[in-house]
C-alpha cells in the first residue's frame, strides 16, 4: 500500500514542517504512543532539527481485536511532567479517533504551552468524533494495515512498508 522508500521521503518532510513550525522552542518533549509509533517516532526524531526529548504514553482501546472497544485505557503514562513545555504527539494512526481525542485531552489538562500532533496514518471515513492531526503522513482509505511499526495481533510489526491484512479465512490473516 505504501513503500518503505515513501514513508522515508514523508517522514523527512514532516520532520522539516516540524522543525520550522517549532523553531523557537529550547526543547520539544515528543511523546509516542505506543505500541504503533515506535517505529514512526524513531525515525521522526533522528530528522527533526530541534533539541527533543523523547517520552512515551501507551493506551490501550483494540487489544487483539480488528476494532475499537471506544473505551481508552492508559496502561503507561509519562515520566516527566510537561506542564509549560511544547509538546508533540506522535501516533501510528487515526481512525475512529476516541484513543487520540482521550490522550490530547488528557495532555491538555497537565498545562503544556504548546500541544500539537502528527500520525503517520489518517482514515478520516472511519472518525466518530472531531479530531484531526496538526500533521498527517498518509490519508488511506478504510483498510486494515499492518507494518512500519502497525500490528494485527502482535505480528507484521517488523515490515518495512505498509501493507493492507488480506484475510484468507475466518481464523484470521
Amino acid at each position: 500500500m505504501i513503500s518503505a522508500k515513501r514513508i522515508a521521503a514523508r517522514v523527512e518532510a514532516l520532520a522539516d514542517e516540524i522543525t520550522d513550525s517549532f523553531r523557537d522552542t529550547d526543547k520539544l518533549v515528543v511523546v509516542g504512543l505506543l505500541r504503533g509509533s515506535f517505529v514512526f517516532i524513531a525515525d521522526l526524531v533522528r530528522e527533526i532539527d530541534l533539541p527533543v526529548e523523547v517520552d512515551f504514553l501507551e493506551a490501550s482501546s483494540y487489544g487483539d481485536a480488528m476494532s475499537s472497544s471506544r473505551e481508552v485505557r492508559i496502561l503507561k503514562d509519562l515520566r516527566a511532567g510537561i506542564e509549560g513545555r511544547d509538546v508533540l504527539v506522535v501516533e501510528d494512526i487515526i481512525d475512529t479517533g476516541h484513543t487520540m481525542k482521550h490522550i490530547m485531552g488528557l495532555l491538555k489538562a497537565r498545562n503544556p504551552n504548546r500541544l500539537e500532533s502528527c500520525v503517520l496514518l489518517d482514515k478520516p471515513s472511519r472518525r466518530e468524533v472531531d479530531i484531526h492531526a496538526t500533521w498527517t503522513g498518509f490519508e488511506i482509505p478504510d483498510e486494515f494495515v499492518v507494518g512500519y511499526g502497525i500490528d494485527f495481533a502482535q505480528r507484521n510489526r517488523n515490515l518495512p512498508f505498509i501493507g493492507k491484512v488480506r484475510f484468507t479465512d475466518s481464523a484470521g490473516a
